[in-house]
């Protein structure tokens, strides 16, 4: 099986592991450098992986590189990482924030095949959503490696142009926050309205999970739910007038913009600092 190692034990890196464990992968298959002794004892202790202070250690005999950590650390990682990575050529998978693959390639060597891929936060359950672009060295075996890392905590899609993945991270990077904004502020109304604060989080919360469930099983468009659920002259669609005055469209275009910019902003500043 193919040997994979993380560098970075956190979150994200866990959510991997322990997704690709499930897969039927086998803990002897991967390796996790991590600098917190702590975080490598429970890495060890809840599932089996073998677990280092030393990235070189971690990385040894590996085919698959995931690099799991902050985008501010990969300018300094690379000095750690270089060689062996220029030695061994493995494929290179980032799920770093707003870091170009031009970026990796020079931090980390020419020649190396690298995916650079946007996950989010529900991954941490099994049910994120990652984008993945390549560049021109990933052939369809290590297109198909990367994807079933990233398959283990969710859903994935490729994008062809890097250019995109800035609106990727808008969309579902950051996406998670803005519904959980909307739950919170949607709790808050029926609050004010009178409803009990456990009682209004409990029906946001499964309202929100069942129109989830729906829009991705029934593969219909966004807009036709909507439209099945909007009666004429009903209270749903009150509701939808209101959105409507308060320019909702526009609202939601503009943070989204604000975040794709704030992503393009991020890479130049790891330019700076490299």
């Amino acid at each position: 099986m193919t040997r994979i190692a993380f560098i970075g034990g956190g979150n994200m890196a866990r959510s991997l592991i322990g997704g690709l464990l499930k897969t039927g992968m086998a803990a002897n298959c991967l390796s996790v450098a991590e600098p917190l002794a702590e975080a490598r004892q429970t890495l060890g202790r809840d599932f089996g992986v073998a677990s280092y202070a030393d990235s070189q250690l971690a990385v040894a005999e590996a085919e698959v590189v995931v690099l799991a950590v902050k985008p501010q650390i990969m300018p300094t990682l690379h000095a750690s990482l270089h060689d062996t990575l220029q030695r061994q050529r493995p494929l290179l998978i980032s799920i770093a924030a707003g870091v170009r693959l031009r970026q990796l390639e020079r931090w980390f060597g020419a020649g190396l095949a690298i995916v650079r891929c946007m996950p989010n936060t529900p991954a941490l359950i099994g049910a994120g959503a990652t984008a993945l672009c390549a560049n021109d060295r990933v052939g369809p075996a290590q297109k198909a490696q990367a994807q079933h890392v990233l398959d283990a905590v969710g859903i994935t899609r490729w994008v062809d142009d890097e250019r995109l993945m800035d609106t990727v991270t808008a969309l579902s990077g950051s996406g998670p926050a803005y519904f959980f904004a909307l739950v919170e502020h949607l709790v808050a109304a029926a609050m004010a309205q009178g409803l009990p604060r456990d009682i209004a989080r409990a029906l946001a919360a499964q309202t929100c999970l069942g129109a989830g469930r729906m829009l991705t099983e029934s593969g219909d468009d966004p807009a036709v739910l909507r439209q099945r659920v909007t009666s004429p002259h009903g209270t749903t669609q009150a509701a939808l007038e209101s959105f409507s005055a308060d320019d909702l469209p526009r609202i939601v275009a503009r943070a989204v913009a604000a975040a794709t910019r704030r992503g393009e902003e991020m890479s130049a500043n790891l330019d700076t600092r490299a």
